[in-house]
Order: C-alpha cells, then sequence, then structure tokens
C-alpha cells in the first residue's frame, strides 16, 4: 500500500485545487489571496460591474502580476516574446547566439 501526502488549497469551506507539494500549494494560495484583493478593490470603484466580472478581472491580474508590475515600472507593455530568463532552455539559449558553458574537471 503507498502513502501519498496531498496539499489542498481551501477557501470558505471549498477545496479549491490538489497539489503534490507545498512550495505548489502555498504559490496558489498566494496567487488567490492576490486576486481576492484585486477583486475586493474593484468592487469597492466607481465602475459597473458584478461581482462574478470583478472576480474574473481580479484573477486575470492576479495571474498576470508580472506583466502588470512591468506596466506599472514603465508605463510599456511586456515584449510577447520574451521570455523569463529561467524558462529557457538549452536549444534557446543556442538559437540566441550565446556560447555553451563547457565542464571542466576540477584537480
Amino acid at each position: 500500500m503507498a502513502v501519498e501526502t496531498k496539499f489542498v488549497v481551501v477557501r470558505k469551506g471549498e477545496e479549491k485545487m490538489t497539489f503534490a507539494s507545498k512550495k505548489e500549494a502555498d504559490a496558489h494560495d498566494k496567487l488567490l489571496d492576490l486576486a481576492e484583493a484585486f477583486t475586493d478593490w474593484l468592487l469597492q470603484s466607481e465602475m459597473q460591474m458584478d461581482e462574478t466580472q470583478a472576480e474574473n478581472l481580479g484573477l486575470y491580474l492576479a495571474e498576470q502580476k508580472e506583466a502588470v508590475q512591468h506596466i506599472l515600472r514603465t508605463s510599456k507593455l511586456p515584449e510577447l516574446n520574451a521570455a523569463p530568463a529561467t524558462d529557457k532552455t538549452e536549444s534557446d539559449a543556442d538559437t540566441a547566439g550565446s556560447k555553451k558553458i563547457r565542464a571542466v574537471k576540477a584537480a
């Protein structure tokens, strides 16, 4: 018999998602916190929207946090083809014209 550890994100008594790692569960919980803050902020605004629209927009803004931060810092849209440095694969680095790093045996 196998034993599995699962991390469940629960909001208002409702299970939202299940994750295999605590790190992923915490990241999703943080995303939901941010979405809730955006939703509350939108509902307090003078804009005419119902709660569902505010929730959808709040979740979208939370999911696009990096783009929102970039726009606030630079007043420009982020480049669509710009990928985060951590997502680059070795083949992407080769096409970008960067040199390969060679492992060297230590003495």
